[in-house]
């Protein structure tokens, strides 16, 4: 049986920088399609659309998505930016050079979307402006401490507000995942690295804590359907 009670140290195989080329590309395209499978990546356009309402803006939109992967999440935001007539400004931000290679080729015919291969614990991704930070699965891959800073940043960086998009760690979900995989034929890189994620993800008391002191007006956390939290931060 496995513990849930504490997030596991457990690294992913898609921890590694180094990870590239087609084996790189297969495991990005693959977790996109169990994100869309499993209605994911709509949180977090979801979680956009909320701190966009009854604003507007005499500028271009600035939004930083952290952890960009393969630019899905941007693409999905620049569309419907385009089809509401937002004029934006998104910048895709990953650690894993090879990573924004493959990004920089699905999102081509997107001239509003850049990318950065940058540490989001360096100066220089402190320096960004935005006006809405994303993080979509991406949370999860680090330390408590790691957290607990990254989130005082963001906090303090974005204009409007931030958005995270992360999964709840939880006996039914593991299972559940080990279930869909077997049903689904799923890459055995992605199983590892999705069981690993759940058991690295977080319960609702942990989002609180993350959360506590940050220079925000208000912040909801909302659990969505397969396993999954909406962390909304409001500026």
């Amino acid at each position: 049986m496995i513990d849930t009670k504490k997030r596991s140290r457990e690294k992913e195989i898609m921890d590694d920088l180094e990870m590239q080329g087609r084996e790189l590309e297969k495991t990005l395209l693959d977790l996109d399609k169990v994100n869309r499978w499993l209605g994911g990546n709509k949180i977090t356009l979801n979680g956009v659309q909320r701190l966009l309402k009854n604003r507007s803006f005499d500028r271009p939109l600035k939004i930083i998505d952290v952890g960009c992967g393969n630019g899905s999440i941007l693409k999905q935001v620049a569309q419907w930016g385009r089809s509401n007539g937002i004029e934006m400004q998104l910048i895709g931000v990953d650690a894993n050079s090879n990573a924004m290679s493959i990004a920089e080729k699905n999102l081509s015919g997107f001239p509003e979307v850049s990318f950065e291969a940058m540490d989001v614990f360096s100066e220089a991704f402190r320096e960004l402006e935005a006006d809405i930070i994303l993080c979509t699965l991406t949370l999860h891959h680090f330390s408590d401490s790691e957290i607990e800073q990254l989130m005082k940043d963001f906090s303090e960086m974005a204009k409007v507000g931030v958005v995270i998009n992360d999964l709840q760690r939880s006996k039914a979900a593991y299972y559940l995942f080990k279930a869909f995989c077997r049903t689904f034929s799923i890459r055995e890189i992605n199983r590892k690295d999705g069981l690993t994620s759940i058991l690295r993800s977080f319960k609702k008391e942990d989002l609180v804590r993350y959360g506590r002191g940050l220079n925000v007006k208000r912040q909801e956390i909302n659990y969505k359907w397969a396993f999954r939290y909406q962390w909304i931060l409001f500026k």
